[in-house]
């Protein structure tokens, strides 16, 4: 666990896997499209690998980090995720199919060139090296062209849905329990998150013969992280939960400024910046 500070001075408390003593440890926070919703999301990059941002937050708690309070006790955790999930999409578009054509060969830089998300440029060893599992590559002299292939999309999809199933068979009883195909529509379910229903989820449900409308009830609603100055990281929100957001922090600052302090009471910030400072200067 390790925290952070932003250059407004906010500090935010950051779970991620160890990425070892291998690169240089340097992670960058990546604005990308989330692949189903399409919605801009943040993705941290570190070590060449991807990681999902999640938030937490409980009702009550703070962290203390330093001589920093952070007061609402929220939390991100980081997971790895596939980049084929996330770069599927872009690639979809860069072949620039129409109809039943395949679609064009083109330089992989190209593809991942999309306007308003410099971030794919960072992608771009990550992409060389996961991409030609779902694609057909052409060499001409040094250089690569890509073009995404949907029988190699259908099969790295089934054999992720296999792994996920049996994991989840490993978790408990639960799943134990459960005949095959209810377990194989949980997994695509899960799968799901990260696909478009047109065309891969689609065609992924065809091919293993599961209902399309049962495993969109199957997956649970995507949670947007807050954006703007209540969280860096947070991915962006339309307009009308900016709006409830905005609300409902004047709501909460009205009702704090009512609150009558004690005498001697202290703000415990306060408290433990002057005991920080009162130690430094005794040494």
């Amino acid at each position: 666990m390790a925290w952070w500070e932003r250059a407004e001075g906010e500090t935010r408390v950051l779970i991620a896997p160890d990425q070892g003593s291998t690169g240089n440890n340097v992670g960058h926070l990546l604005l990308l499209r989330h692949p189903k919703s399409g919605i801009s999301t943040t993705y941290l990059f570190v070590n060449e690998s991807l990681q999902e941002l999640h938030w937490f937050k409980q009702s009550y708690g703070s962290w203390f980090l330093g001589d920093y309070v952070c007061e609402d006790g929220g939390l991100y955790v980081s997971t790895p995720i596939d980049p084929v999930f996330v770069l599927l999409p872009i690639f979809e578009e860069g072949r620039l199919k129409k109809g039943e054509d395949p679609g064009k060969f083109r330089q992989i830089n190209e593809i991942i060139f999309v306007e308003g998300h410099p971030g794919y440029q960072h992608l771009l060893s990550a992409a060389e090296r996961s991409m030609p599992s779902v694609c057909d590559v052409k060499e001409v002299g040094s250089m690569k062209f890509f073009r995404l292939n949907d029988s190699k999309v259908l099969t790295w999809l089934c054999k992720k849905v296999y792994r996920l199933r049996e994991t989840l068979l490993k978790l408990g009883n639960n799943y134990a329990a459960q005949d095959e195909k209810h377990t194989l529509s949980d997994a695509v379910s899960i799968i799901g998150e990260y696909l478009n229903d047109e065309p891969w989820l689609k065609l992924l449900c065809n091919h293993l013969r599961l209902n399309l409308e049962e495993i969109n009830r199957k997956a649970p609603g995507t949670e947007v992280l807050p954006s703007g100055s209540d969280n860096a990281l947070g991915s962006s929100t339309t307009q009308e939960t900016r709006d409830a957001e905005k609300k409902k922090l004047s709501s909460n600052v009205r009702r704090a400024k009512k609150v009558k302090m004690e005498k001697d009471s202290q703000n415990i910030k306060e408290m433990f910046s002057r005991a920080t400072r009162r130690g430094a200067k005794g040494t």
